[in-house]
């Protein structure tokens, strides 16, 4: 969903404004020890979203869903600001709204480096995805490919090639982002690797696929993408057609008894 990507993007986007002195006012450094107490608590089916009491006044603030009363206090590095910001789980349109990546009873410790951060998947103390897949190459994909039929390593390993130009790919859906920023993003993968280190395809589309699904894509492939606030991907499919999907149960139709 939107708001997904919007809180991946915080951390990323904190390390950004401490770059640019003065642009933020008081998200300028995370050395300000930023706290808030909590006024009034909303939760949604995914995240919780809280009216807040802070130095420059109230505000609203969200974060991924996590036990929080009203008069706790806690203590956040950086957030994210999105005007008239409508979330779909509430039913509710902000004005403005914070996108915080985690908060925390005590000081937060000094941000990780950005190589060591992973995916925040759902947890409220989880760290941001950088662009480049985080998780360890799932062994278990395996997929037979025809002569000719491109790999996910090729579309690494022959960027340039491929740069600009439409290509099918097909591929095992390994995780979906829905409705962030208008598009689904698609992770898949195929059981090959560039021998760099690159092993999962982050594809935009307006169609959806199920983690696990097989699905065959067909989309345009752009190098070296920056969404802002640092978030950048070097190689993505944007824009792609799911062509056929083949999902897990009917896989396992295709077992011959």
């Amino acid at each position: 969903m939107r708001i997904f990507v919007i809180l991946i993007l915080v951390v990323v986007f904190s390390s950004c404004v401490r770059n640019k002195g003065g642009q933020m006012g008081q998200n300028q450094s995370a050395a300000d020890g930023k706290s808030f107490e909590v006024a009034e608590v909303i939760q949604g089916n995914t995240y919780t979203y809280m009216k807040v009491k802070e130095n420059s006044g109230d505000k609203w603030m969200a974060v991924s869903k996590q036990e929080i009363q009203p008069g706790d206090v806690y203590f956040y590095e950086e957030g994210l600001p999105m005007s008239n910001f409508h979330s779909k789980e509430i039913d509710r349109t902000f004005e403005e709204i914070y996108f915080v990546s985690s908060i925390s009873k005590t000081p937060i410790a000094k941000s990780m480096p950005m190589d060591e951060m992973g995916s925040m998947e759902g947890a409220g103390d989880a760290h941001i995805h950088t662009g480049k897949a985080s998780a360890e190459q799932n062994s278990s994909i395996t997929l037979e490919k025809k002569a000719g039929e491109i790999t996910v390593g090729e579309i690494f390993s022959k960027r340039n090639e491929f740069s600009g130009k439409e290509v099918e790919i097909r591929g095992i859906v390994v995780k979906v982002n829905r409705e962030v920023m208008g598009k689904n993003w698609i992770h898949i993968q195929d059981g090959t690797n560039d021998g760099e280190g690159n092993f999962d395809l982050t594809v935009t589309s307006a169609d959806l696929a199920d983690a696990g699904d097989e699905i065959t894509l067909k989309g345009k492939i752009i190098l070296n993408k920056d969404f802002g606030y640092g978030y950048s991907y070097e190689v993505i499919m944007e824009d792609a057609l799911i062509l056929s999907i083949k999902s897990e149960k009917d896989k396992a139709g295709d077992v011959k008894m």
